[in-house]
């Protein structure tokens, strides 16, 4: 489960930019909107962050890409000639001479543990690295290790079980990476790991791809297709039956004519928007299931507000842990009647270029205000400001 995410000086956000699911505690509102795992804090099963175009809303979520392929490939390609990850996902602020090193950090709940993670970075090395763990029952934190250019510090944790390694660690490599591929005495690491590979980022792009459904809809079809079924119809989109033919990876949908039997249509003569409903059916029901995080940018691209809201609701769902963290364009939801105010955030750039994020919890908000209606009128910023132009000649 995602705590907090934090960034620095990564694509349009120069300066320290922090993103938190932790629920406010004085707002009591919505209260099945939270997840309630019995500890002091509660936290936020969906966000929203809105922002005009360019803002910088896309590069938050491509930001935790970055983030996730850092961890998940920099022990891949070490001392083959290839370029390195880190060369690939060094996005510093591009405004600036001097462009720095970047930094990420996550916190996250894992088995009944907060885990806190991060490194600084740049293009040839990893700059810094660390990783601390508290006890949700006792508040004690201790530290796994700390790294610098100069010297690995290791805690009493996993001291014995780590020391004889950590001078072989590559300098573009990360500690953590490292040490998740090897067979230890102990899975802190891999928890941590998967934690992080466990969020499922998705940018717009990632819509178009049909490789994606090529990969999975079979299973899907194979092991949940009744429950797809259900979905389809759920949403009102007149699919009765969906198949596949494994040696093309053709698939076809089922529609009801007029006469009553059921006429067959290639899956992607479909409308976009129904191609797009199935991705999300197969990415909630894998986030959902497995209690992962999955972040979408422009979610509700192709998808009528009333669908998007279906989407959004499946999330609530007591019997999970998972979160929905997605940007978007839409502020037909943008309602107190649907989301708390911590639950929205807004993006905005300034006339240097740099990327600021910001809460509506962050705003005085009057007990009878109309978020959306506020929003649109730049109460909160995020907006758009548009000038006076005509595309007749002389005007």
């Amino acid at each position: 489960m995602l705590v907090q995410f934090k960034m620095k000086n990564v694509l349009s956000f120069k300066e320290e930019t922090i993103f938190d699911m932790t629920a406010i505690s004085a707002y009591k509102e919505h209260v099945s909107n939270l997840i309630d795992i019995d500890t002091k804090e509660k936290f936020l099963r969906v966000a929203a962050i809105y922002g005009a175009n360019a803002s910088g809303k896309s590069n938050f979520v491509w930001a935790l890409q970055l983030f996730r392929r850092i961890v998940s490939q920099s022990l891949n390609n070490v001392d083959d000639g290839a370029e390195s990850v880190l060369k690939k996902c060094s996005k510093p602020f591009s405004f600036e001479e001097n462009k720095g090193n970047s930094e990420f950090e996550i916190v996250q709940i894992l088995r009944d543990e907060e885990y806190q993670y991060g490194f600084e970075y740049n293009s040839e090395k990893i700059v810094m690295e660390w990783l601390y763990r508290k006890s949700l029952k006792t508040n004690r934190k201790v530290t796994i290790f700390e790294r610098t250019m100069q010297k690995v510090n290791l805690g009493v944790y996993v001291r014995k079980k780590c020391e004889a390694y950590k001078d072989q660690i590559p300098p573009e490599t990360l500690l953590l990476s490292f040490f998740n591929k090897l067979k230890l005495k102990t899975d802190i690491f891999k928890t941590v790991y998967s934690g992080i590979t466990d969020v499922l980022v998705f940018m717009s792009d990632d819509y178009e791809d049909t490789r994606f459904l090529d990969a999975l809809l079979p299973k899907v079809i194979d092991g949940k297709k009744e429950k797809l079924l259900e979905f389809l119809t759920a949403i009102d989109i007149g699919i009765k039956d969906i198949t596949y033919k494994e040696k093309e990876t053709l698939f076809f949908t089922f529609h009801k004519g007029a006469d009553g039997e059921l006429y067959p249509l290639n899956l992607y003569d479909e409308s976009e928007g129904t191609i797009k409903s199935i991705m999300l059916f197969i990415h909630a029901h894998m986030a959902i299931i497995n209690d992962y995080v999955l972040v979408m940018d422009e979610l509700n691209v192709k998808l009528h507000p009333l669908l998007l809201k279906f989407f959004i609701d499946l999330f609530y769902d007591n019997n999970s842990m998972a979160q929905l963290i997605y940007t978007t364009h839409d502020t037909t939801l943008m309602d107190k009647k649907l989301f708390r105010r911590d639950q929205i955030w807004f993006v905005q750039k300034d006339e240097l270029g740099h990327s600021e994020l910001c809460a509506l919890s962050d705003f005085k908000v009057r007990s009878d205000a109309s978020f959306e209606k506020d929003y649109l009128a730049g109460v909160y910023g995020g907006i758009p400001f548009l000038k006076e132009f005509s595309l007749k000649e002389g005007e």
